[in-house]
Order: C-alpha cells, then structure tokens, then sequence
C-alpha cells in the first residue's frame, strides 16, 4: 500500500478564481467591508475559510482584490456601450441609462460596491479609503470629459460649466444606485430626459 506523496499534503484547494472572486464580490454589495463576514464569504464562493486565507491572507485583500476586478469590469461594460452611439450628448445619455439599469431589481438591491463602500467611507482605513475616493473621482472627470467632448461636437452648448454639470450628473448617479438598494427602481426614458436637462 503506497502513501500520498508528501509534497501534495497541505496543497492550496484549486478554484476557479474570478467565479470566487465575483462570488465574494456579491457578498461585499450587499453587506459591505465590515459586515461581510470570513463565514459569508466563504458560504458564497464555497471555499472554506483556511482556501480563502491561503490564496488571499485576509479579508482586506480579497476586497481590494473584489474592488479591483468590479471597477475594471464596471467601466469596460460602459465604455462597451458607449461605443455604439455618436454624439457625446448620446453618450451620456448611455451612461445614465447604464446606471438606471444597474439600479433595477436584484442589481439594485446588491448594490454598487464602490457607492457602498463610499456610505463607509470614515470606517474604512486610510488605503481603502483612498482607493474609494479615487474610483469617484475617476467617474467625474470621465463624466467631464464626455460633457466636453459634447461642447467639442456641438450636442451640447459651450456655455455649460462641465466640471459643475458632472458633479450634478456624478450626484444624479450614486443617488441612483442608493435608491436602488431600497426600492424597485424602473429604467425610465422620462427620468432620463430630466436628468439630461442639465445639459440644455
């Protein structure tokens, strides 16, 4: 009768590493940083708590990790969409159709983690605080540049302060997605239509 060989005692579980981590990242939507716990998470990407500290040491760097791959994910399926259309105002209006429908049903009530984890912003430490403040700057200024580039194709009037106009639109945003976590929000041509008005 042979033994197991040595080296194999003690192995890490193998995994299918973005499925945990999108599983975990669900965890981190619905119950942000703190309330998520090493149960939660490993109930929902079905690795046991030793498999979750192995391939990430701890909590707080399975949710930069989380965070990471949600922004990376997030604004490549918006500049996905945003792609099929021509005007800068047409632009933007995709974006505020891309958060309405994010803001819908189950994707509403899990919420958007970089929103959530804003709501926690003075709970976080000074990194992950940094690291959450820099996506909603990085969501601004792209906001910004569509108004701009707007003015540049002439869908939108020159007049029209476009850091003041994003900062609106950035406001109009989150608020959507917060308003998601609590009531069953409809993707609405009208909403859409009034939030554009800023741009008139």
């Amino acid at each position: 009768m042979t033994s197991s060989c040595p080296k194999d005692r003690g192995r890490p579980r193998e995994f299918d590493t973005e499925l945990a981590l999108d599983n975990a990242m669900t965890v981190f939507r619905e119950k942000g940083f703190h309330a998520a716990s090493i149960s939660d998470l490993s109930q929902a990407m079905n690795l046991t708590a030793g498999s979750i500290y192995k391939a990430f040491s701890d909590k707080r760097t399975l949710f930069l990790t989380v965070f990471e791959r949600y922004t990376s994910l997030r604004n490549t399926q918006l500049r996905q969409q945003i792609e099929r259309v021509a005007t800068g105002r047409e632009r933007i209006a995709e974006v505020l159709r891309f958060y309405l429908r994010s803001s819908h049903e189950i994707e509403g009530r899990r919420g958007c983690l970089v929103v959530g984890s804003t709501v926690g912003l003075l709970t976080l430490d000074e990194e992950l605080a940094t690291l959450v403040r820099q996506a909603i700057l990085r969501n601004k200024l792209f906001l910004a540049s569509l108004i701009e580039r707007s003015q540049q194709d002439g869908s939108v009037p020159p007049g029209i302060d476009a850091q003041a106009a994003s900062s609106l639109m950035l406001w109009i945003v989150l608020g959507m997605r917060v308003a998601g976590k609590v009531e069953n929000n409809e993707a609405s041509e009208a909403t859409l239509k009034l939030a554009l008005k800023i741009l008139d």
